[in-house]
């Protein structure tokens, strides 16, 4: 069993910049993919970002390409997520994802929120 724990959402002008981080627990954390997911009020939850077990591969949602940046730490069991250049469209609930083999694990979620 896998445990995800995100953290360093929060409270960001227009502009701005964060960095999220989801550290994970319970697994081999290297041989999972990793990727962030995101749900604003009344939406969906829609994808993010992407990256695979050797961090050879990213893959992005085009709302998000040029501004966010997935990385991971496999020796500290990490995966981050630097935002730049936020918007008020950013604002959501930011959710740490694992997946290996299909199995699938999900953190509590962190709050993220742009103003104008």
């Amino acid at each position: 069993q896998v445990q995800l724990v995100e953290s360093g959402g929060g409270l960001v002008q227009a502009g701005g910049s964060l960095r999220l981080s989801c550290a994970a627990s319970g697994g081999i954390f290297r041989l999972y993919t990793m990727a962030w997911f995101r749900q604003a009020p009344g939406k969906e939850r829609e994808f993010v970002a992407l990256i695979n077990n050797g961090a050879y591969m990213t893959n992005y949602a085009d709302s998000v390409k040029g501004r966010f940046t997935i990385s991971r730490d496999n020796a500290k069991n990490t995966v981050f997520l630097q935002m730049t250049s936020l918007k008020p469209e950013d604002t959501a609930v930011y959710y740490c994802f694992a997946v290996r083999y299909g199995l699938t694990y999900w953190g509590q979620g962190t709050q993220v929120t742009v103003s104008s």
